[in-house]
This record gives structure tokens, sequence and C-alpha cells, in this order.
């Protein structure tokens, strides 16, 4: 069962707008040596002084969302659409999300010195380890993503009694020398540069300089303006150009680490000088200083059988379908295999539906570079039997692959473009639950996120082993009922992969961002979201008021949704919050 890429060439689309000229080297040194004078300055900055600078880039994010929003809607080709809602929900409203969490925490900090957490927010697992509850936090947060939960789960060894030691550990340094910190900005969703310098700078005290990625460097005057207040303290640099200026950033004295957003590949080329592992045996590697990184992953999606209505099955098909195509399928967390059971009777159900919302999808200009050849070649590596019929144009190619296939391209390479692979694998819920973790664990490359669809009345049937199989997922975002893309939004929740990657086998990366608690020692996160919308939600017994979400691809307001949101979390009131459910209420 197939259906067919549609991916339009850049020139099919409207132009971008056009990206500043690479900075010469005298202005990258310029911009070094200010950063070296003040990285001190910086780092024992007071927190009242660092609170002012959250405060004015709030102000100053957004007096520019609109254009930030705009003008990466008009990049990407879906300007003037509800698609437009995702730049707006990626870009400024993730900031100023962001910026509001890490105020709450730095005010925290400078009103007590550490940040507590009420005891019905800990938990202790089975096998001890600590859970902390981290949504909601707010009456607004259970209003506007009603039933959405997240849980930071510790690393082993972390407890209730010794948690504080592991939270915020910068700030009970006496005299913190500062460090230069180099950001290697994504070209492909619009806040992760800017969120990945205001972690570096307000989680570790570093002053950063900042290279925006070719692919959305037009977005820069824009972080220029919003971030002028930390540029004119000397504190932060936004330089421009192609892989030449990274790596020579990257090897540069003044630089004394390094944080790179993008892919394994570059990630290597970085580290070793090379991307083949064969020739590192016995080698050192070129960077001879700290790198963290966040490389993505192939993207599991795990569906457990169970007793679903027809409006079950079409919203999971939207659900399915926009963890694929949101951003067009240029997310590092876009689902690329999905794991179906294979004796479930509804199954050839719900891949009809799913067929039915991608035949719908509207098509996009493939904006990011080599996506046409990256999925023409991994469709022409599928077999003809699972690459039959495909013809006609859609917005996503659909694969059904064998699960035996230990060969397959799309178990071991990130797509990074509009292909879906499904596979099958048998057995009751719980059977099917433990060969479809194995599967997703020892089988799909990396460790960044992994999502899980169940029912209910299956979650209760079936508790332990559900519970089991979240524990035992090597991902460092782990989604039931929604998307780890909502991990990535919630900057209350560290995001990044499983713990446990190195340099010389970086996979999905090292290091966590976002993380507004500054715990020093997370595991992964886990995100709940309700498995039917409501009203629908009131029949299973979840008590949630959250329509469709504002980041499905079939919502028909996210364009005006994500506006609303910014206003919102820009100024939240009452009026603010009811304005947004008034628009969520017509999704």
């Amino acid at each position: 069962m197939a259906t067919s890429a549609s991916i339009l060439p850049r020139g099919q689309s409207d132009a971008p707008p056009s990206a500043p000229e690479p900075t010469p080297l005298p202005g990258i040194e310029a911009a070094l040596a200010e950063l070296a004078a003040t990285k001190g300055l910086w780092a024992r900055l007071a927190l009242r002084e660092k609170l002012a600078y959250l405060t004015a880039l709030r102000s100053r994010t957004r007096a520019h969302a609109r254009a930030w929003a705009e003008t990466a809607a008009q990049a990407k080709g879906v300007a003037a659409s509800p698609l437009a809602g995702e730049e707006w929900l990626s870009g400024p409203w993730a900031m100023l999300y962001a910026l509001n969490r890490y105020e709450r925490t730095l005010r925290a900090l400078e009103r007590t010195g550490s940040i507590v957490f009420p005891s019905d927010a800990l938990s202790e697992r089975r096998d001890g380890q600590l859970v902390v509850r981290v949504f909601p936090q707010t009456a607004y947060d259970r209003i506007l993503l009603s039933g959405v939960t997240a849980d930071v789960w510790m690393q082993p060894g972390i407890t209730a009694e010794n948690l504080q030691r592991h939270i915020a550990p910068f700030y009970r340094q006496v005299d913190p020398p500062g460090r230069v910190s180099l950001v290697l900005g994504a070209g492909n969703i619009a806040a992760i540069p800017p969120l990945d310098v205001l972690y570096l700078m307000f989680n570790f005290g570093d002053v950063c300089i900042l290279k925006m990625n070719p692919v959305n460097a037009y977005l820069g005057p824009i972080f220029e303006q919003i971030f002028a207040p930390l540029i004119e303290g000397h504190f932060l640099r936004i330089v421009y150009g192609a892989g030449d200026v990274g790596s020579y950033l990257s090897r540069h004295p003044s630089v004394e680490a390094v944080h790179i957003t993008g892919s394994a590949r570059t990630h290597d080329l970085i580290v070793w000088g090379n991307d083949d592992p064969a020739q590192r045996a016995g080698r050192t590697p070129q960077l001879q200083k700290p790198i963290t990184s966040e490389l993505g992953n192939v993207s599991p999606t795990i569906v457990v059988p169970g007793a679903w209505s027809d409006a079950d099955i079409a919203f999971q098909a939207e659900q399915i379908a926009t963890q694929k195509l949101h951003n067009g399928g240029f997310n590092c967390i876009a689902s690329q295999v999905l794991i179906l059971p294979g004796d479930w009777p509804q199954t050839p159900q719900l891949l009809a539906a799913l067929e039915h919302v991608l035949r719908a999808a509207p098509t996009r200009p493939a904006y990011y570079p080599g996506a046409e050849d990256r999925a023409q070649r991994l469709i022409a590596g599928a077999s003809p039997e699972q690459n039959s019929g495909a013809s006609q144009p859609r917005a996503c190619t659909l694969l059904h692959l064998d699960a035996t296939d230990a060969t397959q391209g799309l178990f071991r390479e990130e797509a990074f473009c509009n292909v879906l692979a499904y596979v099958e694998l048998p057995g009751d819920a719980g059977t099917f639950l433990h060969a479809a973790v194995a599967f997703a664990n020892d089988r799909l490359h990396g460790t960044l996120g992994a999502n899980l669809i169940v029912d209910p009345r299956t979650q209760t049937r079936h508790a332990s082993e559900l519970d089991a199989a979240i524990a035992a997922l090597r991902y460092g975002c782990v989604a039931v009922n929604t998307w780890t893309g909502v991990g990535f939004l919630l900057t209350e929740a560290p995001w990044g992969a499983f713990p446990g990657e190195t340099i010389d086998d970086v996979r999905s990366g090292i290091g966590q961002v976002h993380n507004a608690f500054f715990f020093s020692a997370a595991q992964k996160s886990v995100v709940r979201g309700p498995f039917a919308p409501f009203p629908r939600s009131l029949r299973n017994g979840e008590y949630t008021l959250l329509p469709k979400p504002p980041w499905f691809i079939t919502n028909r307001v996210a364009h005006r949704l994500g506006p609303a949101l910014c206003d919102f979390e820009a100024a939240p009131s009452p009026f603010a919050a009811a304005r947004v459910a008034a628009i969520a209420m017509q999704g």
C-alpha cells in the first residue's frame, strides 16, 4: 500500500526573503573579542539584571512576532493559509513561552536560592526512580492545554532528598569565570536558534555567538532586533555564513564550547573532520572542547490495539499525519515509522483513514535542501510490492515495510522529508507492546523521541505493560496520545537524546536544551495528552477541554490561534485566555 510524494521544487514557491551576506572575517574576530571580554561580567551578573533582560526580550519578541511568523511562512510557502499557524507556534510563541518559564525560574532563585516543587509534584516509580511533574504549573496551563501533562524522569540515584543539588548548579557557583559558546543554528524550526541561545546564556551563564543556518538566515535580522539588548551589552553576537564559517568558529581559540542542532554527519565533520566511523579508530578528535548536540532520529509511532470508534480512528489519523507532515516533514522528530498491530482488526481502517488525511493534505514546497533527492532515494529503496501504485501526487508517501528487513534504509536514516513507513507486528496489546518497544529501541536509529497511541480502556486494562513500555523506551521524550513536538514546545521539559550517547557514536546527540527548571540529571520527559478531543473526551473519562490541538495540520484556525497565543504569553490575562479558548473551539 502506498501513496506517492509531492515535493515541489524550490522554483514553484515564492522566493524566500533574502538573507544577509556572510559575515567577513574581521567582523567575526571582533565579535569573538567582545564576547571574550564580557564573558565574566555576564556569568556574574546579578539575577535582577538578568531578569531585566528577559523582560526586555519578551517585549521585543511581541513587537516583532508578526514579522517573524509571516516572514517564515512566506519562505516556506504556507503564507495566507491555516498552515501559517505552525510558524507562529514554533516561532514567536515558543520564544515567548520559554522567556516566561525562564523568568519564573530566575525569580524563584532570586527569592530563595532554590526551586521547590510541591510534594504532590514528586513521585517514585516502583524501582525508586524519581519523577517530577513539571506541567501544568498554573491555572492557565490547565485551561489552555487542558489534559496535557509533562513529567521529567530523573536519572537513577536522584531522590527527593537530593534533588535540589541537581537543579541550577551554575547559580551555586561563587565566582564563575564565564564561557564563550558557539551555537550552530538549525535551519528548520525558527525558534530553535534563539531557544538554544537562551538556554546556554541563562542556564550555563555563557555568552554566545550564534551562526545562522543558511536555510533560514533570513530570520537573522529579526533576531538581531529581538536580542538587541544582549547584543548591545556585548553578550551575544549573530553571524552568517556557510559550513566554512561554522568550522572556523568551532576551532577558534576564543570559542570554549559548541552546541549544534542538525545532523549527525555535520556533528562528526566538526568533531572528527570526517563522517566515516571506520576512519576514526585510534584517532584523536579534531575538536578538543565540549560539544552538545540535538541531531534527530528515526521517530516511531506505536499504535496499541484497542476498541476504537470511527471518530477515534479519524482523529488519530489526523494526529499521525500531523506527526509526519508538520513543517512539511522537516522536523527532527517527524514520525517516520508507524508500528501497527498486525492482528488488530482495525488496522486496515486506521490505514484507510490515514491515507484519506494524507491525500487531502496540501502539498508544500520542499524548502529544505536535498529533500527531493532523499525522498526519491528512500522510495526507490522499497521493493516494488511495498511501493506499488504510487502515481498521483500526494503530500506524503506511505510505504508498507517488512519489520524483519534489517537492511531497510528507512529504519537507519532520518528521512527529513515527507516519507512515512509502517510495519506490522503480531500479538495482543501486551505482547505487541513488548515487541514494538524492542523494535523501536533496537531496529530504529536514534533516541530523541517516540510516540505511543493507546485508548483509555486499554491503558487501564494493560496499565503495567504500558508503564513498562514507557520505561523501556530509550528516548529522551516519550509522548502518549500526543506528539513529541509538544515536549519540544513545553520548555519546562528537558529536550534532547536519551543519556549515554558519545562523540564516537553520537546518534541523536549529547546533552539537553530548553529545561526551564535547569535540571542537571534528567533522563527523559514523558508527555501525555487526551486520547479524544473535547467533548468526546468526556465519554472516556478524560477530564480535558482541549479541542483539536492547534498544532494539527488539519486545524482550520491555527493561523488565528498563533497570534492569540502570542498575545497571551506576552501579557497573560483572563481576557487573553478567553480569546484563545474562543478561537480554539472553532478548529
